[in-house]
């Protein structure tokens, strides 16, 4: 895992070198046959003083699509387009490559929305895999997940009008039981479904629990269904690769065909930036065929992207380099260890994987003017809490995290 750190000057000739290679649609020849433009200059006019020294905001400006994927071939989808078009493709490969160790050219992949259509995506994926090479029928194909996991699965379970396999975990552990995999498969195979798509999660929402790849991967095995494993790594994918050293999470491992990563969480970058990673010789099977007048076609559920969004993600990694990212994870992973250390002193309840930076404390612990006051999540605001969630994140001042550890400790001491 290794890659350059650019100073601010070398990141801005490389964007701006990019978009000297895109179309200029103030350009004495404009593209008359493209249903775009730049951003309205009633508001964001070109010629900005500020936009020499700012190559994300110049990007927004400039407007590019990225429609379609760019790493099928060295060709950019769009040539009017092309240098930006290029940064997502080098961002794909830095990440699919150095991150998630995957060989050489040999992942495909995109800058979605989010991780949400990111995990709709690999879905939809798998869902044409099976009816395209096993000729399955669509009731034949479940997702499997686990109760812990994003709500984009059964949400996409929904659109794709595939069959819900929902997987207990454990209260304490978070991991899945070895009673509900084996009683709810079984019982999906009696009931006729023979295709699995199985979502592996690195790091759930609230918890931040990670899934046992390897163990769903011996399972299926042994179970004999054809099946992929998709990784939910939105929230997880840019923290964990960096803190385990000895992740199974990568695309050395067998069992992983696709990762999704979102970059508007640990890596700051601006929402609509999730990462969509697939191994090579799965996209073509959502390819949509209609989209004749996009050279390159479409693969993806959004269509038009906004080529700034992959742009900031690049930046964003180039400017730290991979020791430098390394450097931030692990401090705010030492930040949340020293949180977790105080409410062991407490003898406050509470998960956490040790490579992550949530603390998910037991709602019994938690007052109701506590968590208003520092903004607490809890686990549902329908049903009644039983869990309260702490992210350590970047904006999170250690003078807060004292004053809420003060707080808690002082109600505990009155209630006892």
């Amino acid at each position: 895992m290794y890659w350059k750190k650019l100073s601010h000057e070398e990141v801005k000739k490389a964007i701006f070198g990019a978009l000297s290679k895109n179309h200029d649609y103030r350009g004495e020849y404009p593209a008359l046959g493209v249903p775009g433009t730049y951003l309205d200059t009633t508001e964001f006019y070109h010629d900005a003083p500020f936009l020499k020294d700012a190559p994300f905001m110049s990007v927004m400006v400039q407007n590019p699509n990225h429609i379609g994927i760019h790493t099928l071939s060295d060709k950019s989808v769009l040539e009017i387009f092309a240098g930006t078009q290029k940064i997502e493709r080098d961002l794909i490969k830095l990440v699919a490559e150095q991150i998630f160790d995957g060989e050489e050219g040999q992942q495909d992949g995109y800058v979605a929305t989010g991780g949400t259509e990111a995990n709709i995506q690999a879905m939809w994926v798998y869902r044409n895999f099976f009816r395209d090479e096993f000729g399955a029928k669509t009731d034949e194909i479940a997702v499997v997940y686990s109760s812990d996991s994003h709500y984009s699965m059964p949400k996409g379970a929904n659109l794709l009008n595939l069959h819900s396999i929902i997987l207990d975990v454990d209260n304490e552990t978070r991991q899945i039981t070895e009673e509900s995999l084996e009683t709810k498969i079984n019982a999906a195979k009696e009931a006729g479904y023979k295709y699995f798509i199985v979502v592996a999660n690195l790091s759930t929402t609230m918890f931040g629990s990670v899934d046992d790849v390897d163990r769903l991967g011996d399972f299926f095995t042994a179970a004999n269904v054809p099946f992929r494993i998709h990784v939910d790594a939105a929230y997880g994918g840019f923290i964990y690769p960096f803190t385990d050293e000895k992740s199974p999470y990568t695309f050395k491992n067998p069992y992983i065909t696709s990762i999704t990563s979102d970059g508007h969480k640990m890596l700051q970058t601006p929402y609509g930036t999730g990462l969509f990673l697939i191994r090579k010789g799965y996209i073509h099977h959502v390819c949509t065929e209609e989209a004749q007048y996009i050279p390159g076609k479409d693969y993806t559920l959004s269509g038009s992207r906004s080529g700034a969004n992959a742009v900031s993600m690049w930046m964003i990694l180039k400017i730290h380099g991979s020791e430098g990212w390394k450097y931030k994870m692990a401090s705010l992973c030492d930040r949340t260890e020293r949180i977790c250390t105080k409410l062991d002193r407490m003898g406050v309840e509470y998960f956490r994987n040790p490579h992550l930076n949530i603390i998910t404390i037991k709602a019994e612990y938690i007052s109701e003017r506590i968590a208003t006051k520092y903004n607490l999540v809890a686990d549902s605001y329908e049903y009644g809490a039983k869990w309260y969630k702490i992210v350590v994140m970047h904006h999170v001042r250690q003078g807060v995290l004292d004053s809420f550890l003060m707080d808690l400790e002082g109600e505990l001491i009155s209630k006892s």
